[in-house]
């Protein structure tokens, strides 16, 4: 009964108890708002502006003054001549990223663990991080340099019997090309945290499988896999939710109308339509059909996972 009676003291005086737990940790709440200041200036109002993806929007005007078109600006993407390449190309690129880059990542983390000198463990994980902290213009200039007619790549392949020619100009190399880059830039980035997962996994699981005998791979196999599954399924989830959103930025520096064919994505479409042609509601529709796909992968492969793998995000 009386806790009960605490229950009810609780929600009836839910203000009070809000302003209680704001005195009391006032210094966390300061330390959090410049986040939730973030989200809502940059991922909340603008949500606001997908009013644009059913207008025939003018900036001058305005959101009340432009045109009402309806389904339009959807129908125009859907029925558009690049509408298949363009989803095809970023469904490709996101899923080499997801099928290739993402176990390479669990790879290199369970590489690493492997390796018993301190120094030379550290010297790895530093090289492996640092193309991740080079600006991507310069990244993308490195490759452009490398690929070139006379670049450094080039004139190896040149040399295995490949025809000499700039690789970025040839719309079949470009997938490769992408996923090669993404996998120098961000493949020690994207093992933090399984490397942080790997660390948590008990010593004493190690010390109970070698006693049983268990060599190195038969105690990754069984003991630090299964340790860090949930960290592997909490960041599949999350990279299904992000298969329609590509690397904006790298594609749009990397390619050319040469390799539109194969390196238009979603995004560098609404770049190309929205800034370049003033086209912003066909470009509001083309993002909110991207935006609405990505969230519907996302719950799906949550669903899934908590189905078969008793484990989810939401």
């Amino acid at each position: 009964m009386s806790a009960n009676k605490e229950l009810n003291k609780a929600s009836k005086g839910g203000k009070s108890s809000w302003r209680r737990d704001f005195k009391m940790n006032w210094r966390i709440y300061l330390l959090a708002s410049p986040i939730v200041i973030y989200f809502i200036i940059f991922n909340y109002l603008p949500m606001g502006g997908l009013i644009m993806a059913f207008q025939k929007f003018s900036p001058v005007k305005g959101f009340f003054g432009s045109e009402w078109v309806g389904m339009d600006n959807f129908i125009q993407f859907f029925t558009a001549p690049d509408f298949l390449y363009v989803l095809r190309n970023t469904f490709v690129i996101s899923l080499l990223g997801l099928l290739i880059g993402f176990p390479m990542s669990i790879v290199f983390a369970l590489l690493l663990n492997e390796i018993q000198r301190t120094f030379f463990k550290k010297s790895v994980q530093f090289l492996s991080y640092m193309p991740y902290f080079v600006s991507t213009v310069v990244i993308c200039g490195l490759v452009i340099d490398f690929v070139a007619s006379n670049g450094i790549i080039t004139n190896l392949l040149v040399k295995l019997g490949m025809e000499r020619q700039n690789l970025l100009m040839n719309p079949n190399y470009f997938w490769g090309l992408n996923l090669l880059s993404d996998l120098w830039q961000g493949l020690g980035y994207g093992s933090i945290m399984f490397i942080a997962a790997i660390s948590s996994v008990s010593q004493e699981q190690y010390e109970a499988a070698a006693i049983d005998g268990a060599g190195r791979m038969k105690r990754a196999w069984y003991v630090t896999i299964p340790g860090i599954m949930p960290v592997i399924i909490t960041m599949l989830i999350l990279r299904c939710g992000l298969i329609m959103t590509v690397g904006f930025d790298k594609i749009l520096l990397l390619y050319n109308p040469s390799i539109y064919e194969t390196a238009d994505v979603i995004a560098t479409n609404v770049q190309r339509m929205g800034l370049v042609k003033a086209q912003y509601g066909y470009s509001a529709a083309v993002g909110m059909f991207n935006s609405i796909v990505g969230t519907i992968l996302l719950l799906v492969s949550n669903g899934i996972s908590r189905k078969y793998a008793d484990h989810s995000v939401l």
